[in-house]
């Protein structure tokens, strides 16, 4: 059962134990609810809370009148695709939608929101590490198809969906959220990068914005409207001509000057489209630095958005690592050392410090070398020291055959360095030549216990005629003369 937050008074209490989620509890049974709780819940921007059947489902008021909790009410489907961001009243006239109410539509608390579609919506429970990174990857290349036609619908029809955008960004917070240790492994081809550069800049500047944003704890709503300004925030490129973005070569400050002028034109765009002004904002002031010198406004410090300063930090930690006609990648590992020396003090130091403790110095997704020669690929962060997180060892397994964890210090188990380019994509090679021959040997036992199944029912078949015929030859094969 569930109760909204707004129901509550101070001093409540419950039959049973008082959840925010089907694990975490917040309040036991019989507890009085203190105001100070009541305040934090509306402040995290939780609109429900759970607590379990048991007997009578009523709270306890301090005047001693129960108060039947409301039911539960049942989520709607996500809206279909709209033409456009208006709807019409019944009187006729047009009118912009409401984003906060938006927002609010089919969601309960993050953490709630978060247990109904994991398993509805990413389908990875119950599977093993090999199905889950596959299940991930096609989950992941679905929000890549989405971005890209969000806008190619843009570039054809010069209208975004922001219904349609929305419950897809809601969904990416809690794939994020739930994978982020596998989502972080996905790195495009440079083929890829190349025909899509615009649509995969979004996406993984987006995953790094969101998880940002959860280091940040910013409520549910803000979080989404994070993500829809920084899947937007380079829509404004589809007015300016590709061949100045995706080329080799040096750009005329002529060119230079149209390029800087794309967050001009996202803006413009998100206005048409009757989209908040907090995520226009976001969109407009992603280039700007905390010094004055980025552009187009010249903002500093606080004039700046708060999501534009989160979208700078992902946009550029994402651009370090990429590669470009005109550059090559570095390692996330080389990224973040450049992020955290923040030259000049151009990007927001706590942003910088909620990157860092999100992902680590080693990030996740890295190939490391450690003590001993010993080759890992980070799996997790330590939230402690982001300068030791947890690693998962290549070509060893626990006593259970399990991949063999560790978690990295200062002593036996120090990363001494980031693996090379070539030498990550010779352990990758190795490994998944490792699971093909598993595949394979899986296979063989596969077909054998098949084989010797088949040779078992045959053999059941024919066993009770063979006794037939063995006790026939006995008794046929007796002398009868010793009888007589």
């Amino acid at each position: 059962m569930t109760v909204k937050i707004e129901d509550l008074k101070n001093g409540d209490s419950f039959k049973s134990d008082l959840l925010l989620d089907k694990k975490f509890l917040i309040l036991p049974k019989t507890a009085e609810m203190p105001e100070e709780f009541i305040k934090a819940l509306k402040n995290w921007d939780f609109r429900e809370i759970m607590y379990e059947e048991e007997g009578e489902k009523a709270i306890k008021q301090n005047d001693n009148n129960p108060i039947i909790p409301p039911p539960s009410t049942e989520k709607h489907a996500p809206n279909s695709p709209q033409e456009s961001n208006t709807t019409t009243n019944a009187s006729g006239k047009q009118t912009t939608v409401n984003m906060n109410e938006l927002f609010a539509k089919n969601a309960d608390d993050f953490s709630d929101y978060i247990d109904d579609k994991t398993a509805e919506k990413n389908g990875i429970l119950d599977s093993n590490e090999l199905s889950r990174i596959e299940i991930i990857q096609k989950n992941y290349q679905e929000y890549m198809k989405f971005i890209n036609n969000i806008y190619t619908y843009y570039a054809t029809h010069r209208k975004i969906s922001i219904e349609n955008l929305t419950e897809m960004v809601k969904n990416l917070c809690v794939f994020i959220k739930d994978n982020k240790r596998y989502v972080f492994r996905i790195t495009p081809s440079s083929e890829a990068r190349d025909k899509n550069f615009l649509v995969i800049h979004s996406m993984r500047s987006t995953v790094i914005a969101i998880t940002i944003g959860l280091e940040l704890h910013l409520e549910f709503s803000k979080l989404i409207e994070l993500g829809i300004a920084t899947i937007l925030h380079e829509i404004g490129m589809l007015r300016i001509p590709p061949q100045l973005y995706i080329t080799n070569r040096m750009l005329t400050p002529q060119e230079k000057a149209q390029i800087s002028m794309h967050p001009l034109h996202s803006c413009n765009i998100l206005k048409e489209q009757n989209f908040p002004l907090s995520i226009q904002l976001g969109v407009l002031d992603h280039h700007e630095k905390e010094t004055g010198q980025g552009y187009p406004r010249h903002l500093t410090g606080d004039k700046i958005s708060p999501y534009a300063k989160i979208i700078s930090v992902a946009c550029s930690f994402e651009a370090i690592t990429a590669p470009r006609t005109y550059k090559t990648e570095q390692t996330t590992y080389d990224a973040m050392v450049e992020m955290l020396q923040n030259p000049n003090h151009m990007y927001d130091t706590n942003t910088i410090k909620a990157l860092l403790y999100s992902i680590s110095l080693y990030t996740i997704g890295s190939y490391v070398y450690l003590n001993g020669g010993k080759v890992g690929v980070v799996l997790d962060v330590n939230p402690n020291d982001p300068k030791n997180p947890i690693v998962q060892m290549i070509y060893e397994k626990d006593k259970d055959g399990s991949p063999k964890t560790v978690q990295t210090d200062d002593g036996a188990n120090k990363i001494e360095r980031v693996l090379s380019k070539d030498e990550q994509q010779e352990v990758i090679e190795n490994i998944n030549r490792q699971i093909e021959t598993e595949k394979r040997k899986k296979e063989e036992r596969e077909k054998a216990v098949q084989a010797e199944r088949e040779a078992r029912a045959a053999s059941n078949t024919k066993e009770p005629v063979v006794k037939k015929q063995e006790k026939k030859e006995a008794f046929s094969s007796v002398d009868l003369s010793d009888f007589i």
